[in-house]
């Protein structure tokens, strides 16, 4: 049975607010690590799931979306900040999308996929951060840092979309075969 496209617009939508809420509750929780900027990307989790079920324009859509209405939610729209959180969850969803292509063959999997969009984000966000402020010492001495802490929170993240990926299949949500046979015949 064929779904209208207003599926897909709920379900994005609903991705969405999830990852809004996500950004903006991690926004609002104070890290105890002494790298300024760092942050667990738990919402990156969403963005994953997006980018799995519905592809690469739906997760970068959602990435965007997240991090404007994020941004404006708290208070830090078109600020330094907001520049550094849209430069880095769009490409780090690009990056995403890229190694997504080894997912699907099975060569790699969504761990591998997540650790790639943290390890991009990291270093797209530092190198904007040290453009912007012109000096290119801050690239140098915080990429250590921020590449560290992008393992274990690309890990973290790309577990949770492994567990949510196998649960929503197991609950009968086969949303990205049914999706593509419908988009493809419009």
């Amino acid at each position: 049975m064929k779904r209208p496209r207003t599926f897909k617009m709920v379900y994005l939508a609903l991705l969405t607010a999830f990852a809004v809420a996500i950004h903006t509750v991690e926004a609002a929780i104070p890290l105890p690590i002494p790298v300024p900027g760092a942050k667990l990307g738990l919402a990156n989790i969403i963005t994953l799931l997006t980018i799995v079920f519905y592809g690469y324009r739906s997760g970068l859509l959602v990435a965007s979306l997240r991090s404007m209405i994020g941004s404006l939610l708290t208070g830090s729209f078109l600020g330094f900040g907001f520049y550094l959180s849209f430069t880095g969850a769009v490409c780090s969803s690009l990056m995403m999308a890229l190694f997504m292509n080894f997912y699907r063959s099975q060569k790699i999997t969504l761990v591998s996929v997540s650790l790639a969009g943290a390890v991009t984000f990291n270093v797209v966000q530092l190198a904007l951060a040290s453009l912007l402020v012109k000096n290119m010492l801050l690239f140098r001495g915080y990429l250590p840092f921020l590449l560290l802490l992008a393992v274990p929170t690309g890990f973290f993240t790309g577990l949770a979309a492994t567990y949510l990926e196998k649960t929503a299949r197991q609950a009968g949500l086969q949303i990205e075969e049914d999706e593509r046979a419908i988009w493809k015949k419009k």
